[in-house]
């Protein structure tokens, strides 16, 4: 089993680098990879637990890029090294993070939610702080009675308190990925919100601006139509991966790491047929 798209505390997961290895040792997993949001903070201390663990920690980040409809989250997997690129949208990005967590508590306060980003801040240090932090903290505060209340009720798309999370370039990203010696892959692909009709032409144009691979296996999608994916991926060129998404039973309780859509193990093809292939043909394995 592997499971190529997992959280940490580096940004908005549960667990620290650490304690996720021994949960996918745990677990029976042989491949993982670390994808926090717009940091590889967490990444080296993975790897060293991977080590020890025997669990082969796979280097990655995911990306928020601008998109029109919904959300385009790419996934850098396989990134040797940070590029002076990378490093430069990773920067962009925790910016751009600030600024929405500050229009956020802004929201907050003006309901009479009286917190500073600062106590924020230092309630969740360590990591990249975002909306799972202040649903955290709404709980905290015996405001809503979990995270996802905290979501339904007021941080999702279209509710009061939420912002938009402002992205960078397709094409920057791309660039700083491949520059990193790591893999473009599309992450969720249905949370581009874009109608199955038009789905193969939208993938055909990103896969022709360099995206490699197409996270086609996702706890938010049906397995048919994951398996819909998966053949979409073969016609447009995509290697295909599978991933949890894992971010902690506290953050998100039904996702399981080393499981995908319908509950199933992440196969290890993922990995060995498509992933690592391209790796190690891009000499970055």
């Amino acid at each position: 089993m592997v499971d190529l798209h997992i959280h940490t505390t580096a940004s908005d997961g549960q667990y620290t680098p650490t304690e996720i290895v021994k949960k996918a040792q745990a677990a029976g997993l042989s491949v993982i990879a670390i994808t926090d949001h717009d940091t590889v903070s967490g990444v080296d201390e993975a790897q060293a637990a991977g080590r020890l663990a025997g669990v082969h920690v796979v280097p990655g980040i995911e990306l928020t890029v601008n998109w029109p409809t919904g959300e385009f989250h790419l996934l850098g997997l396989g990134v040797a090294t940070v590029s002076p690129s990378l490093t430069a949208i990773i920067g962009t990005l925790q910016e751009k993070r600030q600024c929405r967590n500050e229009a956020i508590v802004h929201k907050m306060n003006a309901a009479g939610i009286r917190v500073t980003l600062d106590e924020l801040s230092a309630r969740f240090p360590g990591g990249t702080l975002g909306r799972p932090h202040i649903a955290a903290f709404l709980v905290e505060r015996g405001i809503v009675k979990n995270r996802q209340q905290a979501f339904s009720r007021y941080l999702a798309r279209g509710k009061p308190w939420y912002v938009p999370h402002d992205g960078v370039n397709l094409d920057e990203a791309i660039v700083a990925i491949e520059d990193s010696g790591g893999a473009p892959v599309i992450a969720h692909p249905l949370s581009l919100y874009v109608s199955w009709g038009k789905l193969e032409s939208v993938l055909r144009d990103i896969h022709g601006r360099g995206v490699a691979g197409l996270e086609a296996y996702h706890p938010s999608a049906t397995l048919h139509e994951c398996e819909r994916l998966e053949r979409l991926a073969a016609a447009c060129g995509f290697f295909v991966t599978g991933a949890s998404d894992f971010h902690g039973e506290a953050v998100r309780a039904d996702r399981k790491i080393g499981h995908t859509a319908g509950g199933r193990p992440i196969a290890d093809r993922f990995w060995t047929d498509n992933l690592e292939p391209y790796l190690r043909l891009h000499q970055v394995g």
